[in-house]
C-alpha cells in the first residue's frame, strides 16, 4: 500500500506548520502582500491546510470551481500567480520535502492558474 506525501509528513500538524510558513513569506511580498490586508490570515491558513494537504494526498478535496469562486473577484495577475508559486516551491524546499514531491506539488499549483485566476498558463504574457 502506497503512502501519502501528507501521510510521511505526518498529518495536518505538519502540512499546517509549512502552510503557517508560507503564508508568513506571501505576507513579506510587497506584491502579494495587499491582498491579505483584509483577510483574517489564521482562518485562511487553516483553510489552505485542508486545501495543501489534498494537493498532497490528505482525506480533503477541492473543485476547480471552488477555486474559481474563491479567487477570480480577486483580479490576481499571472506574475503575481507566478510569484506564489515560487514562494510555494521555496517553502517546501526549506521544510526538506523531497525534490520530487516538491516539483510534483509545484507543477500541480501551476496547473491550477487558469482556475484561480482565469489565465491557462500558456496565455500568460
Amino acid at each position: 500500500m502506497k503512502i501519502s506525501l501528507f501521510e510521511k509528513l505526518g498529518g495536518f500538524a505538519q502540512v499546517r506548520l509549512i502552510v503557517s510558513d508560507f503564508y508568513d513569506r506571501l505576507l513579506d511580498s510587497e506584491k502579494l502582500r495587499p491582498y491579505f490586508e483584509e483577510i483574517d490570515v489564521r482562518r485562511l491558513i487553516d483553510h489552505q491546510t485542508k486545501f495543501v494537504s489534498a494537493l498532497m494526498g490528505g482525506p480533503v478535496s477541492f473543485s476547480n470551481e471552488h477555486l474559481g469562486r474563491a479567487h477570480h473577484h480577486l483580479g490576481i495577475s499571472p506574475e503575481e500567480y507566478a510569484e506564489m508559486g515560487e514562494i510555494f516551491r521555496e517553502t517546501l524546499e526549506d521544510h526538506d520535502l523531497p525534490d520530487a514531491d516538491v516539483e510534483r506539488l509545484y507543477a500541480h499549483i501551476l496547473s491550477l492558474q487558469e482556475h484561480v485566476i482565469g489565465v491557462a498558463p500558456s496565455e500568460a504574457p
